[in-house]
């Protein structure tokens, strides 16, 4: 069962160097829409770095949501048009498991990135060492919920004809606590009350989504499949 676990994570990531455009366009959404935000506020943000300071965690958390969505499509398409996924539908393991590997997969192809990148971009909104440590944390805890949540979408709508915007449809009303929780543990960073009843938000949400929505994922693709 491990060995099945670690192949498919594997076999996920090999394809996805093979496929490195669909990576780059998640990056590069990011960090365009993070660069884009203080240039449509107005030249008098740009000089107003208390502002930009403030709404910085808003800002990030927002593009990592919007990015997260873009590579949610191809979670489980591409298995499903070549006839891959009924043959993994056969394989005797628990199809929950399979979810879950193509999820960590998706997530180091899609949310890792997003995690490390947000310093640089955290620095672009004047945060502080401190901020950029609690942002890249809040979104290490928080973009695995978006693709755990985001399985069970693209499952549901697997093979529907404008999917990509079903599943988006589908998702966006249940990433929106993770998006506040994740931003406000920055935003309390800031403040005097600090961070940590955000992070126990954020891990109560992640264990959750651990032990219950690989289940539900399966149970989504097989009643896409069927």
């Amino acid at each position: 069962m491990i060995h099945f676990f670690v192949r498919i994570i594997y076999r996920d990531l090999a394809l996805a160097m093979r496929k490195r455009a669909e990576v780059l366009v998640t990056l590069f959404f990011f960090i365009i829409a993070v660069s884009l935000f203080p240039l449509a506020l107005g030249p008098e943000s740009l000089q107003n770095k208390a502002m930009l300071r403030q709404i910085g965690p808003i800002i990030i958390w927002v593009a990592a949501l919007l990015a997260s969505m873009l590579s949610l499509n191809h979670l489980f398409a591409n298995d499903y048009q070549d006839g891959t996924l009924e043959q993994l539908m056969l394989i005797p393991q628990p199809l929950s498991l399979m979810v879950l590997s193509k999820v960590i997969a998706h997530w180091m192809t899609s949310g890792l990135p997003l995690v490390l990148l947000s310093p640089l971009l955290g620095m672009q909104l004047f945060l502080s060492i401190s901020e950029q440590a609690v942002l890249a944390l809040s979104l290490l805890m928080g973009t695995p919920i978006l693709s755990l949540i985001g399985a069970v979408g693209a499952g549901l709508t697997l093979g529907l004809r404008n999917g990509g915007i079903l599943v988006s449809l589908l998702v966006l009303p249940l990433y929106i606590p993770v998006m506040i929780f994740g931003a406000g543990a920055v935003v309390a960073s800031q403040g005097e009350f600090g961070p940590q009843a955000y992070f126990s938000y954020l891990a109560a949400l992640l264990t959750l989504a651990v032990v219950f929505i690989p289940w539900a994922g399966a149970m989504a693709l097989r009643i896409s499949l069927e």
